[in-house]
């Protein structure tokens, strides 16, 4: 007869197994509308998986997202929330994040959406290697200018500090957070930087090898005011798609907003990137603004049913879809862009797309 001990062993054992078989440990923080501004402010890191019950790769993800939420929490109790959203629960914030399939890994720094989304392997090992990835050091500290120049051969900014501990250091570290993907980080403290700090100041500066070199003129403690710098260097507003580098956009996992034109058409580019300016660029965080050559890019045109004849075209391809911008011409007409971006959000271009226009609801003057 098995004694009670051995009987607790047994039992303690087997619930053990069936709680990492079902991943429910320290699960995954279920993020709403309601917590996830405050969880995103107070973690320098949120990683989630967007999901849907009834979806069977979703299913299959869950125990594995959970393990990995238990192991993290052990390894950063403070500053990483691994969470999850349920979209048929949470439509908006699903959409906040311009999720269209399931399930989708996006990660969150310092309350910004990255821009690529997670594609790597769905295992434990790779999901918590990701998170340990993130969490590094985003900066690499040299020792001297000659160190610097053999390590700095891409897109790079690099910063001149007097104290690491300073104000100054710790907004250019939050930075390289956040553009870890675009570009390297670099940094230079005390008398190796001497010759490059302005008038004794820390000094950020932006090298690219194929243009010319550029400095953050504005206050080195303002974090917002080094992103938009950041950004616009790193990530230029308005990029050239390419053959080789379409993959690469793609896995950003955001909706591009295309314009197709004429290799030899300088003028329907310069306006479109005028108009991104002026009127959208509040949207980088959840589409891509793209250009193409359209005489390169002839098939994807032929989905739209036009060809080179009628260049310039302006499409959105949300990877599911292509949906065409009446004409090129009517960028010109104010909140016309930022219309035609909302209604891919909403679900409007995807409804219209299989279903034909919405109904016109008249309501009559009484």
């Amino acid at each position: 007869m098995t004694c009670p001990s051995a009987r607790i062993i047994v039992f303690c054992t087997l619930t053990v197994f069936l709680r990492q078989l079902r991943g429910v440990g320290a699960e995954a923080t279920e993020l709403t509308s309601d917590n996830y501004d405050s969880l995103a402010s107070s973690h320098s890191l949120v990683f989630i998986n967007f999901y849907a019950e009834w979806c069977r790769f979703s299913q299959m993800l869950m125990p594995i997202w959970n393990q990995v939420a238990d192991q993290l929490k052990q390894e950063y109790p403070e500053g990483v929330v691994i969470g999850k959203v349920n979209c048929e629960m949470q439509g908006p914030l699903a959409q906040q994040f311009s999720v269209t399939k399931y399930p989708t890994m996006k990660l969150v720094r310092n309350s910004r959406i990255a821009r690529k989304e997670y594609r790597g392997q769905r295992s434990v090992e790779a999901l918590t290697s990701f998170v340990r990835q993130q969490m590094a050091d985003p900066v690499q500290k040299f020792e001297s200018l000659f160190d610097l120049k053999s390590k700095a051969t891409k897109r790079s900014v690099i910063g001149y500090f007097q104290d690491e501990s300073s104000n100054e250091y710790s907004t250019f570290k939050a930075l390289a957070g956040e553009l870890r993907d675009h570009c390297q980080f670099f940094a230079g403290f005390g008398t190796v930087g001497d010759s490059e700090r302005q008038d004794g100041h820390d000094t950020i500066i932006y090298r690219d090898p194929l243009s010319e070199e550029l400095s953050y003129t504005g206050d080195t403690t303002d974090l917002e005011s080094l992103r938009q710098w950041g950004l616009s260097s790193c990530i230029p507003l308005v990029r050239e798609i390419t053959f080789e580098n379409a993959e690469e956009l793609t896995e950003e996992g955001l909706p591009f907003l295309l314009l197709f034109h004429a290799a030899d058409d300088t003028n329907s580019p310069r306006i479109f990137k005028e108009k991104v300016e002026q009127e959208i660029r509040h949207e980088k965080d959840s589409v891509n603004f793209l250009v193409a050559d359209g005489h390169k890019f002839a098939h994807p045109l032929g989905h739209l049913g036009k060809s080179s004849r009628d260049l310039p075209v302006l499409a959105i391809d949300s990877f599911r879809h292509m949906y065409l911008f009446p004409k090129f011409d009517d960028i010109h007409q104010p909140g016309r862009l930022q219309k035609f971006i909302s209604d891919l959000k909403s679900g409007k271009l995807h409804r219209e797309f299989h279903h034909g226009p919405d109904p016109v609801r008249f309501n009559p003057c009484i």
